[in-house]
């Protein structure tokens, strides 16, 4: 059994957030995930960002099924969801990124932590918020088109362009240079319109984040963890 090293050991005590009996299990833990998940992206990329392949698999399953595969585990049925050893799932992209960061050292975290952790809390909170508005868009676009509400629609268009302006201004300041959570989720949300919301023609009119996302997209963990594209 792999066990946490003295530096990983101590940055999980000085977090707070995981138990003792979580590092006694940290090799053994499962990351449930769909391919098209934005959500779950993030997860995924960061256990390959924070080099703990070694410590969890991925384990890819269906949704909305009722054999699903993950529901044992997880009744809610939503990903991501990382099971450990003794059968606790957390659930939920941010717990698990902070579970994910207790196991490295303090300088790898994802989150961060202290003044500078806050910042990096804000900048990774703004994406969240669009893309939970963009997940709802798209999940509208998949009903029937006599169920749609033209106005959930809109409203969540000129959110989306909003945010994408604002973090436009961001990127020019360097608040996404470093690659943490902030980073990840910048990554999926775009990478998620790119391929699976392309309804969205987000690139129009924003040349300084589109420049950013073809930068950033070069990195390994994001071309490993490419979803299908969807008709979108």
């Amino acid at each position: 059994m792999w066990s946490l090293g003295r530096s990983e050991a101590h940055g999980a005590d000085k977090l707070g957030l995981v138990s003792g009996a979580l590092k006694r299990y940290a090799c053994l833990m499962q990351l449930f995930h769909s391919a098209g998940s934005p959500y779950a992206r993030i997860a995924r990329m960061a256990v390959l960002e924070l080099g703990l392949e070694g410590r969890v698999s991925f384990i890819e399953t269906k949704l909305r099924d009722p054999a699903s595969s993950l529901l044992p585990h997880n009744p809610v049925g939503r990903v991501p969801s990382l099971v450990l050893a003794d059968g606790t799932t957390v659930t939920e992209t941010t717990p698990i990124l902070m579970v994910l960061d207790s196991l490295v050292a303090p300088e790898k975290r994802l989150l961060g932590d202290g003044a500078d952790g806050w910042k990096r809390l804000a900048a990774y909170g703004r994406v969240l918020g669009m893309l939970d508005g963009i997940a709802v868009w798209n999940r509208e676009l998949r009903r029937p088109e006599h169920e749609r509400s033209p106005g959930v629609i809109a409203l969540e268009e000129t959110r989306a362009a909003r945010i994408a302006a604002a973090l436009q201004d961001d990127v020019a300041k360097g608040v996404y240079a470093a690659p943490d959570a902030g980073f990840l989720a910048l990554l999926a949300v775009l990478g998620y319109c790119e391929r699976r919301h392309r309804v969205w023609a987000w690139r129009d009119g924003l040349p300084g984040l589109a420049s950013w996302f073809d930068r950033a997209s070069d990195r390994p963990s994001f071309a490993a963890t490419m979803p299908p594209v969807s008709g979108i």
